[in-house]
């Protein structure tokens, strides 16, 4: 976060943006909030956002980096840490480290920070970035994006030189080199004076298009040059052509387009003084559409049951490996790599680049061969509309491979769990009011959760925005964008990713309600085996001194300290108090159970009807005639103690959407007791007041009341609405499920 502070300090007014001119960030989460748990949090980062959109003159001077960790970085993704709008801006750089030349490591959130590689990339490029002159950070933005690019995109393998010299000096032994084979391969393992070899182009340029050559030295020094002289005695200087090469994990390579230097005539590698180690030149001569393979990645919904398969039978030095119809961040599948080569003291290894051209994102993997080799394959951020580029595979190896072919919407599932809840609890509502008994949190679930009665609205909604007329009249109801829009302009959205969404949060859901289920019936024994039970709660009233004065005395928590404290108390309170009436109800059914009387008119009824318990787990048996006040209350309580299940279910979540802010004051209370901003107050006080009364109810009011089918029908549209204005912005959820209980709570009352 300390990178999205120092962005903000442009947006202070007494602040002059000419006192920075470098800002490098590391797993900054720039485009929005990881979990949007608070209005504050989420309002800060549009500000700070416009703000360097709209006053991208007052930035003209800054040079921004932007490193993110990749995909072991599980806390910020790394598509948040893309800065905003500025991907075209000449001064802004992003990349992922795994990208980073001499680092190729993904990090995690913590470890970016001090893992070594990246720490001496970083050190380097600040060396590189100092003024001779000043001995300060040049303020000449051109050679503060030529450093950060050579140290960050793309290596050469040389040291920094902000103006290269394009002709060199070639000082000591030329040995000429007459190769008329398309591929070549030099080794020597001791070597005391530094030879430059030279290879004649002529004879390839009509057959090939391209040269590749690589060796095994690391050091950054000047190795491969071009000449326009066909005798080997008169070629004493050279065109440095090491500014195209670049630096992978194990070798330096080049690869040059022979139409671009229609000049040269030779081509001269330089083997330096080894002393002892090994060196290693391979070289060749190729045609581009000969290594260039495309690969059509396997179907989004294929599950891992198809594949796309490629065999390269020749022995060449690089292959491109072309990705087609893969863009999106939801694509995500794995590509083995099966090297079938006779293995030899001394072969290289084989290094594979996932290379994303739209974006500084590569994946770089080393790999011995023979081996079988897997690389993920997995976006940071989408293709662009208007970039037509293909992701590409380069394989760098000398070995015969077989090449077989065949992910970040975790934050928004509670907003699905929590709408297929409503569903649930709507239909409780309903069967309550046409039958008169509640079903169980998990039966209503599996009756009421379709997609079709969400996905729908929504989508249509998000089409008709898409005109202008409707859009003026979502703009005079004063209604916030659509979520979906704003997941559809970060390239998260996919016409299938709600239902796939909602299909999840169902399977969350239900069994989320089979967890707490069992979980209340050991808490309920473990009560009885403590207390004795004091038997059913008879209708009393909603509110009493007792209760009105808990009620202030949480509300009075909730401003004096912290909302999400006063939400976790009421909540715990809401929980005993349904732990308690579940004891009472199962007393209450094993003594009518056990009723002579009872048992004997049951007996001799065939029409036996089976009623069961909240948990499903026990049943009685019923007979018109046998006690019928004494059934009728049971009936009531179960339905009530049925309901409050479901309504602490949808509490279950509202509390732990408002952890963060509980953990954030329990850590700072040796500084205040208050939490300022509290995002969470206005929910504490509102929820308090209605669970003050909810926990207190009873089915029976709300079937005679007048608003019963208003109450019912009201959680659909609720469910529609936290769908459509809740993955973005998590802290508005809790608001619609308490409008659903205040509508509940004035059932009761009305």
């Amino acid at each position: 976060m300390g990178g999205l502070v120092a962005r903000a300090l442009l947006t202070l007014k007494n602040f002059k943006p000419e006192f920075i001119n470098l800002l490098i960030t590391q797993a900054t989460p720039h485009v929005a909030p990881v979990m949007p748990l608070d209005k504050y949090l989420t309002d800060f980062y549009t500000a700070v956002n416009n703000h360097w959109i709209l006053k991208a003159q007052d930035v003209r001077n800054l040079t921004t980096l932007s490193v993110a960790g990749g995909f072991r970085d599980y806390q910020v993704r790394s598509g948040l840490a893309f800065l905003p709008r500025l991907s075209q801006h000449s001064r802004a750089l992003f990349v992922v480290s795994s990208a980073v030349p001499r680092t190729w490591a993904s990090t995690d959130h913590l470890s970016i920070v001090w893992c070594k590689e990246l720490i001496l990339a970083t050190i380097r490029a600040l060396f590189d970035l100092i003024d001779e002159t000043t001995k300060q950070i040049t303020e000449d933005p051109k050679k503060r994006m030529l450093v950060l690019n050579h140290h960050f995109v793309r290596h050469p393998a040389k040291f920094f030189e902000e103006d290269p010299e394009t002709l060199t000096e070639l000082k000591g032994t030329l040995i000429w080199m007459k190769i008329k084979s398309s591929k070549w391969t030099y080794t020597v393992y001791n070597e005391s004076d530094g030879k430059y070899f030279m290879f004649p182009l002529s004879n390839h340029r009509k057959t090939y298009s391209h040269v590749h050559c690589q060796n095994s030295m690391l050091d950054t020094s000047s190795w491969i040059y071009g000449c326009s002289d066909n005798s080997s005695s008169m070629c004493l200087e050279g065109f440095d052509l090491s500014w195209k090469a670049e630096l992978l994990p194990t070798v330096k390579v080049v690869t040059l387009k022979l139409q671009e230097y229609p000049s040269l005539t030779n081509l001269v590698v330089y083997v330096p003084a080894i002393n002892g180690n090994k060196f290693t030149l391979d070289c060749e001569f190729f045609k581009e559409d000969s290594r260039t393979v495309q690969l059509p990645v396997t179907h989004l919904f294929s599950f891992g049951l198809s594949s796309s398969k490629i065999v390269l039978n020749s022995t060449g030095l690089i292959y491109n490996v072309q990705l087609q119809h893969f863009g999106q961040i939801y694509q995500a599948f794995k590509i083995y790599i099966e090297s079938h080569c006779q293995p030899h003291k001394g072969r290289k290894t084989s290094v594979y680049r996932l290379h994303i051209p739209w974006s500084h994102e590569d994946s770089i993997t080393v790999s011995k061969v023979p081996s079988f080799t897997e690389i993920s394959a997995k976006l940071h951020i989408a293709q662009p509309e208007n970039d037509s580029t293909v992701a590409v595979l380069n394989i760098y190896s000398s070995s015969d491979c077989q090449y077989e072919v065949i992910r970040f919407h975790s934050g928004s599932l509670p907003v699905y769990v929590i709408s297929n809840m409503l569903l649930a609890y709507g239909g409780q509502l309903s069967a309550l009011i046409s039958t008169g008994h509640c079903s169980d949190f998990v039966l209503a679930l599996g009756r009421a959760a379709r997609p079709y009665k969400v996905d729908p609205f929504v989508n249509v909604v998000k089409f008709l925005l898409g005109f202008n007329w409707f859009k003026d009249i979502w703009n005079v109801l004063f209604l916030p964008e659509l979520d979906a829009v704003l997941l559809n302009k970060q390239d998260m959205w996919f016409p299938l990713v709600s239902l796939i969404l909602f299909l999840f949060g169902t399977g969350i859901a239900y069994w989320g309600g089979i967890l707490f289920s069992s979980s209340l019936r050991l808490l309920s024994s473990l009560w009885l085996s403590l207390t004795r039970p004091t038997g059913l709660p008879k209708d009393s009233k909603l509110m009493t001194p007792r209760r009105a004065f808990m009620a202030i005395l949480l509300v009075f928590v909730s401003c004096t300290t912290c909302g999400a404290f006063a939400i976790l108390i009421i909540y715990l309170h809401y929980i005993f108090k349904v732990i308690k009436l579940h004891s009472n109800v199962r007393i209450e059914q094993n003594v009518l159970n056990m009723d002579p009387k009872h048992s004997k008119e049951t007996s001799d009824n065939s029409n036996k009807e089976t009623v069961k318990n909240c948990d499903s787990a026990e049943t009685i048996t019923e007979a018109a005639a046998a006690s019928p006040t004494t059934n009728t209350a049971i009936d009531n309580v179960v339905n009530s103690l049925k309901i409050h299940v479901t309504i602490i279910n949808l509490l279950t979540w509202i509390v732990l959407l408002s952890l963060p802010s509980l953990i954030y004051w329990f850590k700072n209370l040796r500084y205040n007791i208050r939490l300022d901003p509290d995002p969470c107050r206005t929910t504490a006080i509102i929820l308090v007041s209605t669970l003050g009364i909810l926990m207190n109810s009873s089915t029976t009011k709300v079937k005679s009341s007048k608003l019963s089918k208003i109450a019912a029908q009201l959680p659909l549209p609720l469910s529609v609405a936290v769908v459509a204005f809740g993955p973005m912005h998590l802290y508005r959820v809790p608001y619609f499920v308490i409008c659903s209980l205040l509508l509940h709570v004035l059932c009761c009352i009305v």
